[in-house]
């Protein structure tokens, strides 16, 4: 347990939360923001539910209504895309913009069949609660500048577990359709 303690302190203290707005670009280069978390493995990829994904619409929705800003909808489609590259990340151990067949978020919501006007992306891998990190992300410049983007419209949340059971990766999209 005293092992444990330090690894979880360094994990929070890091905090492993990632924005992107455009995705750096890579023709073929890695994603500069990447961070290996843990091993790759088995993850357990659950689907978001419609509670999760308005849960994490009402908590975009009061960081925005604070800035003036309208509302988000929460959106099934943007909440499988987010579900399925957090199950990307983590069955590689790896938080990064840059899915394992895609190069970031507006390539990953084009696939789904979604034509996107804009799309923004944060992420985050650690032993968090969607309470948790839907609060430091509204807590974080660089991932409020996502939340609060005017011309976002739609929003989805997805998570999944790594195969220790403890580590989660979260991605959150938002977006506006053409």
């Amino acid at each position: 347990m005293n092992k444990l303690v330090p690894a979880l302190l360094m994990l929070s203290s890091a905090l492993l939360l990632a924005a992107c707005g455009t995705p750096p670009a890579t023709s073929g280069a890695e994603d500069p923001y990447a961070v290996q978390v843990g091993t790759a493995g088995t993850a357990t990829c659950p689907t978001t539910t419609a509670q999760e994904n308005s849960v994490g619409a009402a908590a975009t929705n009061q960081a925005r209504r604070q800035a003036g800003l309208p509302p988000v909808q929460p959106s099934p489609r943007l909440a499988l895309v987010a579900a399925r590259h957090a199950c990307d990340m983590a069955q590689r151990g790896r938080m990064t913009h840059i899915g394992s067949t895609t190069t970031g978020p507006a390539a990953r919501v084009r696939a789904a069949g979604y034509q996107p006007r804009i799309t923004a992306e944060n992420i985050a891998a650690g032993p968090f609660s969607q309470t948790r990190v839907l609060g430091e992300w509204t807590g974080s410049q660089g991932h409020l500048k996502n939340i609060l983007l005017p011309q976002v419209s739609e929003f989805g949340i997805g998570q999944a577990i790594a195969e220790d059971g403890r580590t989660r990766y979260w991605t959150a999209i938002y977006a506006a359709p053409k």
